[in-house]
């Protein structure tokens, strides 16, 4: 049953081409945490790796060297010791009531005020569930409306900020001749203000995992993160993308807002 809603997942979030800290010998995990860890987590795992969905809920690995990427046991609510392999951006665990066999244990929210949830599905039935609208939850917030769900991997990202001069396409078409140049995307999240003259647009390829957002306010801007192997194609598609656009590049800078005479000039500061 766990392959079914495995793949009704992917379906639902594709998984990144190359998972984080994705593999290795599950005894050396499984021993020292005293239990088997369900098949469904195993497969869940290899597919999609560590990272987030839809930049809320965070899917932990129990291999690689992150002191943030961990299976472990805490004491939950009612005095119970619960397996932890997960969290949400609010703080709250997601985690296993281990009674009975590996593929038979409930999903615990516990929230970080001490509130919890139990819900009778493996980890996969429960993230595919959430990605879907179908939870129901009262602690964990829901996805936001009309957005397809995405998934990004935890890894180390370059920051660069494109801040472009004005052109002859009005701001939607911009924003559809990016993406198109940038294709295929996935939404991750917007806001507008009421006139539509300001707002931003976060979206991400999915075949090569660059986050981007488009600053909709005068003047307009194009910042993207993505892994540091990925530069060399990232600027000459960006600057494809602008050229499209009908539009120059002004100033290039980090992610935090440093200027930079080039794109390589300086290691990355981090950023948006």
């Amino acid at each position: 049953m766990h392959l079914t809603r495995l793949t009704w997942l992917t379906r639902l979030v594709p998984p990144p081409a190359v998972p984080v800290d994705a593999a290795g010998d599950w005894g050396v995990p499984e021993a020292a945490l005293g239990v088997r860890l369900p098949e469904d987590y195993r497969r869940l795992v290899e597919t999609y790796g560590w990272g987030e969905f839809c930049d809320y809920l965070y899917l932990h690995t129990p291999f690689g060297s992150s002191p943030h990427n961990r299976v472990e046991w805490q004491r939950g609510p009612l005095g119970r010791d619960l397996l932890v392999w997960g969290a949400t951006m609010d703080a709250d665990r997601l985690c296993w009531l281990t009674d009975g066999e590996p593929r038979s244990w409930a999903v615990v929210v516990w929230g970080q005020d001490g509130e919890y949830e139990t819900f009778a599905a493996d980890a996969t039935g429960f993230l595919a569930d959430w990605t879907a609208g179908r939870t129901g939850s009262r602690i964990l917030s829901d996805m936001e409306p009309d957005l397809a769900p995405w998934f990004t991997p935890s890894r180390p990202r370059v920051h660069r900020c494109l801040r472009l001069t004005e052109g002859p396409l009005d701001l939607p078409a911009r924003l559809h001749v990016l993406r198109e140049a940038l294709a295929p995307t996935v939404d991750r999240g917007r806001w507008h203000s009421e006139r539509g003259d300001d707002g931003q647009e976060h979206f991400a390829t999915t075949d090569t995992d660059w986050l981007l957002t488009y600053d909709l306010a005068r003047p307009h801007q194009i910042r993207v993160a993505f892994p540091p192997e990925d530069s060399e194609p990232v600027r000459r598609r960006l600057l494809d993308a602008v050229r499209l656009m009908g539009c120059e590049v002004r100033q290039l800078t980090t992610g935090t807002g440093i200027p930079l005479p080039s794109w390589d000039a300086a290691a990355d500061d981090g950023g948006a």
